[in-house]
């Protein structure tokens, strides 16, 4: 009776299996037997197995996901970049075109003060030549009175 004792509580994580299946014994022998089912761990086992089948699709699935938000992360993000590089260069540009255009405005502005320069000096040498020759016809005219009158 002992033995049977003790094996029952060896085998307590059976519990849900009635210990009449586990243990027998013959009249004629006083050894006792232990026999335990193997269907319904087996059952156990595929059922078990096809849970982590199905918990190793679902992460796969969702690894899956991230990465494609990852990627599409990287590419709004290079994208962004792109555009921001446009915007610059387009920026960059019409700066460029204005200071060429301040450019223009100064040289042409520059070359009007030099020809009108240019021409109050023509003026000036006009109206210089012009007083020396009036001065001079005034001297010819002059000596010539002197000489009609000696």
């Amino acid at each position: 009776m002992a033995n049977k004792t003790l094996i029952t509580t060896t085998l307590s994580k059976f519990r849900s299996i009635p210990s009449s299946n586990f243990l027998r014994r013959d009249p004629f022998r006083p050894r006792l037997y232990v026999s335990a089912g193997t269907r319904p761990l087996q059952g156990s086992s595929a059922q078990e197995a096809s849970r982590a089948c199905d918990k190793a699709a679902d992460a796969v699935k969702q690894g899956v996901k991230e990465t494609k938000e990852t990627a599409q992360d990287k590419k709004d993000q290079a994208s962004s970049t792109v555009d921001q590089v446009t915007q610059k260069t387009k920026e960059v540009v019409n700066k460029v075109s204005e200071t060429a255009g301040d450019l223009t405005e100064k040289a042409k502005q520059t070359a009007q003060d030099a020809w009108g320069s240019a021409k109050e000096a023509g003026q000036k040498m006009k109206e210089s030549v012009v007083g020396k020759a009036e001065d001079a016809k005034e001297i010819i005219e002059e000596k010539t009175e002197d000489v009609k009158r000696s």
